[in-house]
C-alpha cells in the first residue's frame, strides 16, 4: 500500500512538472487534461486517477511551485553575502529549468486562472523571497560586506530582476553570460573594498 502511494505521489509530481512545461511553452489556457496526457504519454482518463479535476491539478501545481521554491533557500548559518549568492544561483537555475514557475508568478492572466487561494499562495512565495533577500542585505550591511549607501529594500528589486534575467539566460543556454551577470550583481552589492562572495569562495 505504501509503495502504491509513493508511486502515485511520484506520478503527481511528474504531472505537475509537465503542466508547468505546458504553461511555459503554450500558456495556461493550453493546459487541459488532453494536452497534459499527450505531454506525459497517458490517456486523458488516466489523469483523473491522480486529479479529480483541472482545478485539483492547478492546486497541485501551486503546491509544487511552493515546494520547488522552498528547496532553493540555502542554510541560514551561511554568511549573508554567501547566503544571498547561493540563493541567487539556486533560484535562477531552478526557475530556468522550469520557466512555467516564472510565468505563473509574473503573469496576472495566469494568476487569475488559478483556483481561489492559489494566487494568494504564489504572492506569498514572492513576498517571502523578497523578505529573504532584504534580510540577507541588511545583515550584510550590518557586517559591512554589503554596500550601505542604498537601502536594502531598494536593492532587493534589483536582485529579483537579475534572477529573472539569469533564469531566462539558462533557458536559452547562455552560461557564460549568466556567470558575468551574477558576478556583476555581486560586485554592485558588495561594500567598497569587499571582494564578491564568488571570488572569496574560489580563493579558499
Amino acid at each position: 500500500m505504501a509503495e502504491l502511494r509513493r508511486t502515485s505521489e511520484l506520478r503527481q509530481v511528474e504531472l505537475t512538472d509537465a503542466a508547468l512545461r505546458i504553461i511555459a511553452n503554450q500558456g495556461i489556457t493550453a493546459l487541459t487534461t488532453r494536452t497534459l496526457a499527450a505531454e506525459v504519454g497517458l490517456s486523458s482518463g488516466a489523469i483523473f486517477r491522480h486529479f479529480a479535476s483541472l482545478d485539483a491539478l492547478l492546486e497541485a501545481v501551486v503546491t509544487r511551485v511552493e515546494a520547488v521554491l522552498e528547496s532553493t533557500y540555502p542554510p541560514p548559518s551561511l554568511p549573508p553575502l554567501e547566503r544571498l549568492s547561493q540563493f541567487i544561483e539556486a533560484r535562477s537555475t531552478t526557475i530556468g529549468d522550469q520557466l512555467g514557475i516564472l510565468r505563473l508568478v509574473l503573469s496576472d492572466q495566469f494568476v487569475l486562472a488559478l483556483p481561489k487561494g492559489g494566487s494568494a499562495r504564489l504572492a506569498a512565495c514572492v513576498q517571502r523571497s523578497r523578505q529573504f533577500i532584504v534580510e540577507c542585505l541588511r545583515e550584510g550591511q550590518a557586517a559591512k560586506v554589503v554596500r550601505g549607501d542604498v537601502a536594502a529594500e531598494a536593492l532587493a528589486p534589483i536582485v529579483m530582476g537579475t534572477m529573472q534575467v539569469l533564469a531566462l539566460n539558462r533557458s536559452r543556454q547562455q552560461p557564460a553570460e549568466s556567470r558575468a551577470v551574477r558576478a556583476t550583481l555581486l560586485s554592485v552589492l558588495a561594500a567598497p573594498g569587499e571582494a564578491p562572495a564568488t571570488k572569496k569562495k574560489r580563493s579558499r
